[in-house]
């Protein structure tokens, strides 16, 4: 493997941890403010206003109104899909627990990921679902009901 490789699943291990990181401070957020959707928009407020200097940080020149027009409407569900998440995490990662709530969402994850590859959806190059891979999404559906059945939330 190389060094840019290796560099690259550190960084998605360390955004996994802060998925329930995210879910538990926002939930806790969702309580103090009365809704879920008042803290999603708080959160997604604070992700926006958080861009800006390290946007600075990076000399990243902000994009123009031509170049928004300019790229396929489609694209900007990205943002939608965020808060999206964002809301569902509020909402459920208190129900399920954190460890239930990234099961799930991995496995939703990795199963529509499979489907994105093997279809070059959303300009992923093609990959084929091969049945290894689809193996693959079957341990991880196990896994997930592992930690579900054995995750029992613990009485009063």
């Amino acid at each position: 493997m190389n060094l840019g490789a290796f560099v690259a699943l550190i960084a998605a291990m360390a955004a996994g941890v802060a998925l329930p990181l995210q879910a538990g401070a926002n939930a806790q957020l969702a309580r103090a403010l009365g809704h879920p959707l008042a803290a999603a928009l708080v959160s997604a407020s604070i992700s926006a206003l958080s861009m800006v200097p390290v946007m600075l940080l990076f000399r990243v020149t902000p994009p123009t109104f031509s170049a928004l027009a300019a790229a396929p409407t489609w694209v900007y569900v990205g943002g939608l899909c965020g808060i999206g998440f964002l809301a569902i995490a509020i909402t459920t990662a208190p129900v399920l627990g954190a460890a239930t709530f990234i099961a799930v969402a991995v496995a939703g994850q990795m199963i529509a990921s499979v489907a994105f590859d093997h279809f070059g959806l959303v300009g992923f190059p093609e990959r084929p679902a091969t049945p290894l891979r689809l193996v693959g999404i079957a341990l991880v559906v196990v896994g997930v009901a592992l930690v579900q059945l054995t995750g029992q939330p613990k009485g009063p």
